[in-house]
């Protein structure tokens, strides 16, 4: 079975059924040139077909997705340096953040430790939208080199004999989060506070 090549109108096409969460159109894409197809896709600003998908929440074409795509483009960078998981961070969609993260064979946590052109992680844009929901989960998630925890199926467990721990992590901007993780405190309505 011989695949056609797709024009640049194809590769438009394509993108904005990710940006729509199309998922059929997503389908008849790869149908009609195959999945090779997908992982060359990229808008003028350099964005793929996961930018759209993640930065737009759609989960159900990033399950479609992530299986045909090579594990690499999960890290791929647009001309701003973010990647998809920056996008989710800075329009605060908790699942496909974490569907980025967790895809077996793909770069893992390890894309929460990417800088943008502008300096920041997908931690880093978490906070400058104060989406501290997700915020939270990128520092339950990501490896830290102290604090004592360590990951396990996706959480973080607090060292033996630590009721909690504080973690402090500080921006390009010199932001700082501080988020509490193991039990939380009581009395304490606020998980993270931002200050400067």
């Amino acid at each position: 079975m011989s695949v056609s090549t797709p024009t640049q109108e194809d590769f438009e096409e394509l993108l904005l059924s990710c940006r729509y969460g199309d998922v059929e159109d997503i389908q008849q894409f790869v149908d009609k040139f195959g999945p090779d197809a997908l992982a060359i896709a990229r808008d003028d600003n350099g964005n793929t077909a996961l930018h759209m998908v993640a930065g737009n929440g759609h989960t159900d074409a990033l399950d479609y997705l992530l299986p045909l795509l090579p594990p690499s483009l999960l890290a791929a960078r647009n001309n701003a340096g973010s990647t998809p998981l920056h996008w989710a961070a800075l329009n605060s969609h908790l699942p496909a953040a974490q569907k980025l993260v967790q895809f077996p064979g793909g770069p893992g946590v390890d894309l929460i430790d990417i800088k943008n052109s502008a300096g920041r992680s997908p931690l880093g844009e978490a906070e400058t939208v104060g989406w501290e929901e997700g915020a939270k989960w990128f520092v339950q998630v990501m490896n830290l080199d102290e604090g004592g925890g360590k990951e396990e199926e996706g959480e973080l467990e607090p060292a033996e004999g630590a009721d909690n721990i504080e973690v402090e992590i500080q921006d390009a901007e010199g932001q700082v989060a501080k988020i509490t993780l193991g039990q939380k405190p009581s009395g304490g309505a606020g998980e993270s506070k931002q200050s400067t």
